[in-house]
């Protein structure tokens, strides 16, 4: 005996089980979210953490009612079989105690025999020896057959039931108790007399016991037997199948997603999807994050109208996609923290050309000059190209990369400037990420968690980064600040005089083509990122961030606690006097002045470059040469805002309150004209056109008084006279080129470039 507990106890014991379990996915509160079933084919759930009272009541009443006492067997039972079975000439009671069917289920269900019977009992000892009876349960709940492809108490309970064990009546823990001792002759599916006469003798006898009052017991009878098998949730399949991707399957995994969210936010999508459908747009993906802690709160994969022809199955979250122009705030936020920028300096937009890249903002207009901070929420690509050249691609790219943007993985060679316009590509998991890290960096706390991954399970905690966020608090205000004056969607008129829509940043994007309509949006607890297009790639006319993007990412911020406005970081941020007219660092002639907290990184931009001190006759329409006329009744001073040529072309146009540079009465130092196309240094790639030659060169520039006249030549060839509008149209050959503009005063411009003609 000495030996045989020994050996059971202490001797090498192999897994008792194998069977691959289906994945399943909880949400924080541990209620079910989705499921897989296993490889096998079965609906095998991994063991969880307790068993509900109710159902051990009455398992252990029909199958065991002295588990808790012996040592895997009990010989009464097995004295009252032996006799039983013999009056009845065949086997009807095996006496196997719940560790001995748990011996013969981790054997693959032996046929019934004497040498199998012991060898059951061997087991069973060994069993109870080595492990405690809560775990001994546990796991014959975790592999008990329920009928048909059912493993197990969870799966059972949900595929019968359609709920978790928790909730299961009395009259449902007794169905489900009596069903492992003959799953394949009486489950619900077959067998149903059989089946409900068991499962009532067993309420009988919990009455008999006291477990059971006499309502309880009235009531369990009468309840029917479920007719079919139920559906398990999948309220976030998409999530399940990536988690499952990425090393969790066959694990019970406790996810950070609310439930009562996730459910919100696929109405929202599904009340979205007609109208998506609408125009032949077939797919669109959501995330919702917290912002202090980066979790995962909602988790729409795809739309749950999207089938197997419009690649339903396909988690969008994850798919790498164009980013469109939602990588400007972070080139925005670098250029002001670098003293690159200042927030609301005058930028140029003006036809600007690349050696053939030749950016167009997205209402083919330019402004001539506009406010950076405007430029990016308005989303305007001319001046985002124009400040990634100027910043550099290699130093954007590091700083994306660190903000957790790991696929804009390519070289700065193979982006190129395009890289700011939708050149690159990302995923919604990464974007809404990084989005939320803007914020994060905002908030107090440790600022090595600032910047971070999001995170989708329980057991995951925000990484401690070696470094600093590398956006300062400062550069990151300001930008969400520029953010937060972007104009919303027509569904959204009149936003503005809503509290509640205050504290959201937000940015669209929309890719080459329209095949991504991107947007995303922050508060200081909230980061909602949304994403409609084709899987494929289709493109479709009006899919925009803006129009298919952003009512959905407001509908959703709708159903969201309100959010509070970001604390400026006055610790990081100098009072400077700034510009009012051209918003840099004012100047000594400049005139409004505003003193503004910003940057402090501020201090190291230059002053404003298009305010100057002029003189100027009484009436002010003619400069004047202080040798000419003195500083009385015949000429005063002015501080006086004018812009370059070419910017000032486009900028008239939008102010009616912009007075151009009055003229000088005799000669004067300044160049009243731009080139506008092409840039001096510029080149040029003709392509060929459609009936096999090549494409024409406008040229155009842009002079400071309206009724100038602008003589061209090229190479020394005289090509013409413009009045006014000053474009030309030519013809020209390869090689480098010298363009001169001459006007009527003899004022001369003088522009290099150089010609490619692209070959068949």
């Amino acid at each position: 005996m000495v030996f045989l507990i020994a050996w059971a106890k202490w001797s090498p014991m192999d897994p008792l089980f194998h069977d691959p379990f289906s994945t399943v996915l909880l949400d924080r509160n541990g209620d079910l979210l989705a499921a897989n079933v296993a490889p096998d084919g079965q609906w095998r759930m991994p063991p969880g953490d307790t068993v509900p009272q109710r159902f051990i009541t009455c398992l252990l009443e029909f199958e065991d009612r002295n588990f808790n006492s012996h040592l895997g067997i009990h010989i009464p039972s097995l004295i009252r079989a032996f006799k039983q079975n013999r009056e009845a000439g065949r086997v009807v009671s095996g006496g196997s105690t719940i560790t001995m069917q748990l011996a013969r289920m981790s054997g693959g269900q032996r046929s019934r025999s004497m040498w199998n019977k012991v060898k059951e009992m061997l087991l069973a000892l060994r069993l109870e020896l080595r492990y405690p009876k809560q775990m001994i349960l546990s796991e014959y709940l975790a592999h008990a057959p329920f009928g048909g492809n059912v493993v197990g108490l969870e799966a059972a309970s949900w595929r019968w039931f359609g709920m978790r064990p928790q909730d299961l009546g009395w009259a449902q823990c007794a169905t489900l108790a009596v069903l492992p001792n003959a799953p394949s002759q009486m489950h619900p599916g077959k067998g149903r007399q059989a089946l409900r006469a068991k499962r009532d003798r067993l309420l009988d006898r919990l009455l008999a016991s006291g477990d059971l009052d006499s309502t309880s017991w009235s009531l369990a009878k009468e309840e029917l037997l479920p007719d079919e098998p139920h559906s398990l949730p999948q309220k976030a399949q998409h999530l399940l199948g990536t988690l499952q991707f990425q090393g969790h399957a066959g694990q019970r995994i406790r996810s950070t997603v609310d439930d009562r969210l996730q459910e919100q936010v696929v109405r929202i999508t599904d009340r979205f999807a007609p109208i998506l459908r609408a125009n032949e747009v077939h797919n669109a993906a959501v995330l919702v994050l917290d912002v202090p802690t980066g979790e995962v709160l909602a988790y729409i994969g795809n739309l749950s109208a999207a089938d197997a022809d419009h690649a339903g199955a396909v988690d969008i979250v994850q798919a790498r996609r164009s980013s469109g122009s939602l990588l400007k705030p972070f080139l925005y936020a670098d250029m002001l923290q670098n003293g690159e920028r200042m927030p609301d300096q005058l930028v140029a937009d003006l036809p600007t050309h690349y050696e053939g890249f030749a950016p167009r903002n997205f209402d083919e207009h330019f402004d001539g000059a506009v406010p950076a901070s405007q430029a990016l929420s308005r989303s305007l690509n001319v001046p985002a190209v124009r400040a990634l050249h100027e910043h550099g691609i290699e130093r954007t790219l590091r700083l994306l990369r660190a903000m957790g943007l790991h696929h804009v993985d390519r070289s700065a060679d193979n982006y190129g400037l395009s890289l700011i316009v939708g050149g690159a590509e990302s995923t919604l998991w990464e974007l809404t990420g990084a989005y939320a890290s803007l914020a994060r960096t905002l908030l107090p706390g440790d600022p090595r968690t600032a910047v971070h991954a999001p995170v989708a399970t329980m057991d995951n905690m925000a990484p401690l980064n070696e470094s600093a966020p590398p956006l300062s608090p400062a550069s990151v205000y300001h930008t969400i600040r520029a953010l937060q004056t972007l104009n919303r969607p027509e569904s959204e008129a009149g936003w503005q005089h809503f509290e509640n829509s205050k504290g959201i940043a937000w940015k669209t994007g929309t890719s080459f083509g329209h095949r991504d309509a991107w947007a995303i949006g922050i508060t200081d607890h909230y980061a909602v990122g949304v994403w409609t297009g084709n899987a494929d790639g289709e493109g479709r006319p009006g899919l925009t961030g803006t129009l298919a993007a952003a009512p959905i990412l407001f509908s959703v911020f709708d159903i969201l606690p309100q959010g509070h406005a970001f604390d400026p970081p006055y610790d990081a941020m100098v009072r400077m006097p700034v510009c009012a007219r051209s918003g840099f660092r004012a100047g000594p002639d400049c005139e409004p002045v505003d003193s503004l907290w910003t940057i402090a990184e501020a201090a190291r931009t230059a002053p404003c470059p298009y305010h100057q001190r002029i003189l100027v006759n009484a009436s002010e329409d003619l400069r004047v040469l202080p040798h000419c006329c003195g500083t009385g009744d015949n000429g005063h001073f002015v501080n006086w805002f004018s812009l370059p040529p070419a910017m000032e072309y486009f900028y008239a146009k939008s102010h009616v309150g912009y007075k151009p540079l009055p003229p000088a009465t005799i000669g004067s130092d300044d160049t009243p004209m731009d080139m506008i196309y092409p840039e001096n240094g510029a080149q040029l790639f003709i392509p060929f056109q459609l009936d096999g030659t090549h494409s024409s060169v406008v040229l155009q520039a842009a002079h400071r008084h309206a009724n100038a006249q602008i003589n061209w030549d090229i190479d020394g060839q005289y090509l013409g006279t413009t009045n006014s509008e000053h474009t030309l149209t030519v013809d020209l050959s390869k090689g480098p080129h010298r363009l001169t503009l001459t006007d009527q005063r003899g004022r001369a411009l003088h522009s290099r470039f150089n010609v490619e003609r692209v070959e068949k």
